[in-house]
């Protein structure tokens, strides 16, 4: 394995879930949880489907990048309607990778979570363009069981 294969495979330390949201329709207001049971389909609650967009994540320290694109402080999470916001981890790195969350989840990350047209209702004018980049992360669910706000999430090892 090269050297940069390595280092691209490593993270610095263990991230954590700070918030937890559920969208139970596509235009209803996301409901904040403390902990939520994972199903194949995604979160239990949650709109969402089974495969590679079952849960949507985004980094916490995106949420500040977000809010100063728009001219003023950090973004709420719910305003982003993603599953999880998680901190600490560089999510983007590790598209195709497995990530562990607590002692039970297993998700497979995927690929970037574009925004939707909505964040220019949400967020205003430019509101699409501030989110583009850094609306995280979506995955499909390896390992089913429960997500607690605090969770570590960890890099699995490569197979």
């Amino acid at each position: 394995m090269s050297e940069l294969r390595q280092m691209m495979g490593r993270a610095a330390q263990a991230g954590r879930v700070d918030w937890i949201g559920l969208r139970p329709g596509r235009r209803a207001d996301v409901v904040a949880v403390d902990a939520v049971r994972v199903t194949e389909a995604g979160l239990e609650g949650d709109r969402a489907r089974a495969g590679k967009r079952a849960v949507s994540l985004v980094q916490a320290e995106h949420l500040a990048a977000i809010g100063g694109y728009l001219g003023r402080g950090p973004v709420a999470a719910a305003d982003l309607r993603r599953n999880l916001v998680v901190s600490g981890l560089n999510l983007l790195a590790y598209r195709d990778r497995e990530i562990g969350i607590g002692a039970e989840v297993v998700l497979r990350l995927r690929g970037p979570c574009a925004p939707c047209s909505r964040m220019e209702e949400t967020f205003g004018h430019g509101g699409y363009a501030a989110v583009r980049g850094h609306g995280g992360m979506v995955a499909e669910v390896v390992r089913t069981g429960t997500i607690r706000r605090g969770d570590a999430v960890v890099l699995r090892p490569a197979p």
